[in-house]
């Protein structure tokens, strides 16, 4: 499993983002499941609002599981405001709280993401650093 953060669902999305030729030869060669969360989801539909082409982009991405997203509970919610307190610095935004929740959950090492400045920094318990693709 990959978890997947807003930056590249974008770029993939959208041809005038300015990674959209590195993401398209990233996807093709991830072969393990893909997985987002919903802060992650609503940040990419609010960076694409002005495409609703690329808004369908992310429904058939989750219609055609390609993209899953992962079930976020109370346990979640904590940590999240733990790790936004924690990384305020930098500052960490919710759609990381969550991807970095999950990840100390299901013990997924590996990110998809354009933001390596912040996900060099994140810690997450049980990992200790992110992979970071590409």
């Amino acid at each position: 499993m990959i978890l997947v953060d807003a930056g590249p669902l974008v770029a993939f999305l959208s041809r005038d983002d300015q990674y959209h030729d590195r993401v398209m030869e990233v996807f093709p060669l991830i072969r393990e499941p893909m997985l987002t969360v919903w802060p992650v989801t609503t940040q990419v539909m609010d960076l694409l609002h002005k495409s609703l082409q690329a808004q369908d982009g992310i429904w058939e991405l989750l219609e055609d599981h390609a993209l899953l997203i992962a079930d976020l509970d109370d346990d979640h919610r904590t940590r999240m405001r733990h790790l936004m307190r924690k990384y305020r610095d930098l500052p960490m935004d919710l759609g990381d709280a969550a991807l970095v929740a999950v990840a100390e959950r299901e013990r997924i090492s590996r990110i998809f993401t354009l933001d390596r400045r912040d996900f060099e920094v994140y810690r997450p318990t049980g990992i200790r650093r992110f992979d970071i693709i590409p």
